[in-house]
């Protein structure tokens, strides 16, 4: 039991459909889905946040010398442009998870001191979200 709770905190930390699928085919109920999911949800966050300007200086320096800067187009540009810190904080997250968005801020130079408890309300909202939905869609089936 143990290492299938781990598995699902392990899943939740970069993906929480997965998670939520797993949690299911391993009969866990409800409040122990959102506990492991809470919990690898906002490990996530850190993880992706103390990694994140670590690899992207490893990138800088190895890999990104005398590359020309690309036109700034995009989806994601857009939400930066239009919300901001917040928009990449709540919108990225609910849609990409928290730690591409922690990833995308990194891109952005955002303040991660700003952004981090950000991600965190959103991923503790989303989990609560997720985890209730995907209870009551269970049991119609």
């Amino acid at each position: 039991m143990i290492i299938k709770i781990i598995t699902v905190t392990a899943m939740a930390a970069f993906e929480i459909y997965a998670a939520l699928g797993a949690a299911h085919a391993f009969g866990f109920d409800t409040w122990l889905i959102l506990t492991c999911t809470l919990v690898g949800g906002i490990a996530g966050v850190f993880i992706a946040a103390f990694l994140g300007d670590k690899i992207e200086k490893f990138i800088t320096k190895n890999f990104r010398k005398n590359v020309s800067p690309k036109p700034k187009t995009g989806f994601i540009y857009t939400i930066w442009q239009k919300y901001g810190l917040y928009g990449i904080g709540t919108i990225g997250t609910f849609l990409l998870g928290a730690p591409a968005a922690i990833a995308v801020g990194v891109g952005f130079n955002a303040n991660m001191k700003k952004l981090i408890p950000i991600c965190i309300v959103t991923v503790i909202v989303r989990c609560v979200a997720f985890t209730f939905f995907s209870d009551y869609i269970k049991g119609l089936f």
